[in-house]
């Protein structure tokens, strides 16, 4: 079964700044379902420096046209200067619910 259907992943600072995100693209229509995961560590690079941070992971559920439209809403709401923003194509799902997630992206 062929989708247009993607997860977006993006991590945040705070579990507050996640469910800011996660509510404006529910109410937006640009995701029919934002899962919170947190808190998380992450360890990356950044400037030079190894570093370290608490972050809570958003999965954003939507369909591939509202890519543009999400990311836009990510870096408006999102107080990282490069916020990751990274989507995953859905290759197969339950039918009943891609045509949900479908329904509530219109």
């Amino acid at each position: 079964m062929s989708t247009d259907c993607i997860q977006i992943v993006t991590t945040t600072a705070s579990a507050d700044e996640a469910r800011r995100i996660g509510a404006a693209l529910v109410e937006e229509r640009l995701a029919a379902c934002v899962q919170i995961v947190g808190p998380i560590e992450s360890i990356y690079r950044w400037q030079g420096k190894v570093e370290t941070a608490t972050e809570w992971q958003c999965w954003i559920k939507t369909r591939s046209q509202h890519y543009d439209a999400v990311e836009a809403v990510i870096r408006r709401l999102h107080s990282y200067e490069v916020p990751e923003i990274l989507a995953v194509p859905i290759i197969a799902g339950s039918e009943a619910y891609l045509k949900w997630l479908s329904q509530e992206t219109h």
